[in-house]
């Protein structure tokens, strides 16, 4: 996915989760900026309904941003964001439907606004070319409707002007959410290709490799020089002695050759303190992911094994294939800790993993975590 069609949630899921209130907040403002206004401060008696249908309207859209923007259903998907446009769209028809007459009070048209402050809440969860499209529906639907609105009953202002004062906010707006998150995704691309610059490969053969230096260490130091030790101050060997030294060179020929079979998924856990935990996976399809996935799927293992409330030894993880050149992945977790928790100590590392594996599911229970996704193989 180029960095054109990527969103700042994709490049930084914990960023988008933080600024998920900012969003939430210009909603429940918005709508209740619609309805005291279309209750207290109309010019026109109009259509009670249509003004109610208005506000109707934009709560509907705050809601789709807010439901949609949840770390736990993320991505935000274009769905939810031409949903989150259509109803701004309606909302700006009946709102000049509902006040259709000789309207003088730009400040209670509060729609022109709305549209506006609409792209900007969806600015951290869309990729610029839709935040592009959506503001410029909505900023033509402004100028058409209340164009048409400024023709029926003229005023003072040109209908062009008038046209181009209802679209400017969004026009404003729009122009600000696109450049942020094309200028967003541009430096986080161009940070993530410097980063991949350090193949997985590379690092991979330089943490096992680390990893087995640092056992076959413990081993010299812990059994070999004692042994070797012991023979200097003796006058014989004896047949002690050799079958010793026969069970120290077994015990070296299997480390070397388990080192050789163990995944870089298995070195990740061993390297956290994960000795005692299950990795099930036969066919070694854990190695299939990519650079992003194994950075995310790392970090979570890394937080989860440092937890207080985990034991090592009850930490699963099994990877099967699956149809359509997919592997399947589960992981369970025994967690001494309520669901409550639970959610607290791993919901930042769960978001995250959403973005990253779009049909995770997760399920949080009383002293357990299980969580369930797939991807393509790399």
């Amino acid at each position: 996915m180029t960095a054109a069609r990527r969103t700042a949630q994709q490049y930084d899921p914990l960023g988008a989760m933080g600024s998920r209130p900012f969003a939430v907040v210009i909603g429940a403002v918005g709508t209740l900026w619609a309805l005291l206004v279309s209750v207290f401060d109309r010019d026109v008696a109009g259509s009670p309904g249509l003004s109610a249908l208005t506000v109707l309207l934009v709560a509907a859209s705050a809601t789709v941003v807010i439901a949609a923007s949840s770390p736990f259903r993320a991505p935000f998907t274009r769905g939810a964001f031409v949903a989150h446009v259509a109803l701004l769209a309606a909302a700006s028809v009946t709102s000049v439907a509902a006040q259709w007459g000789p309207d003088r009070n730009a400040l209670n048209d509060f729609m022109c606004l709305l549209t506006a402050t609409g792209i900007v809440m969806a600015a951290p969860y869309r990729p610029w070319t839709d935040l592009a499209v959506g503001g410029l529906l909505l900023a033509a639907v402004n100028g058409v409707t209340w164009g048409v609105g400024a023709a029926v009953f003229p005023h003072q202002v040109p209908v062009a002007v008038a046209a181009f004062l209802a679209a400017a906010p969004t026009l404003v707006l729009t122009g600000a959410s696109a450049v942020f998150a094309s200028t967003f995704s541009g430096l986080a691309e161009r940070v993530q290709i410097r980063a991949g610059s350090y193949s997985v490969e590379r690092a991979e053969q330089d943490g096992i490799a680390a990893s087995v230096q640092q056992d076959r260490s413990t081993v010299l130091a812990d059994e070999v020089a004692p042994f070797f030790a012991e023979l200097r101050t003796r006058d014989v060997i004896t047949d002690v002695d050799r079958a010793r030294a026969r069970a120290i060179a077994d015990g070296l020929r299997r480390g070397m050759v388990a080192d050789a079979d163990r995944t870089w998924f298995e070195h990740a856990i061993r390297t956290e303190g994960g000795g005692r935990s299950v990795v099930d996976d036969p066919d070694g399809l854990l190695a299939t992911l990519d650079v992003d996935q194994r950075t995310v799927v790392r970090t979570f293992l890394r937080a989860t094994l440092r937890a207080a409330a985990v034991d090592p030894a009850g930490l699963t993880v099994r990877a099967r294939p699956a149809p359509g050149d997919r592997v399947e992945v589960a992981v369970d977790v025994v967690v001494a800790d309520s669901d409550v928790g639970i959610h607290r100590t791993f919901d930042p590392y769960l978001a995250v993993l959403r973005v990253t594996f779009p049909d995770l599911d997760v399920a949080v229970r009383p002293s357990a975590l299980a969580l369930r996704f797939s991807y393509d193989q790399h």
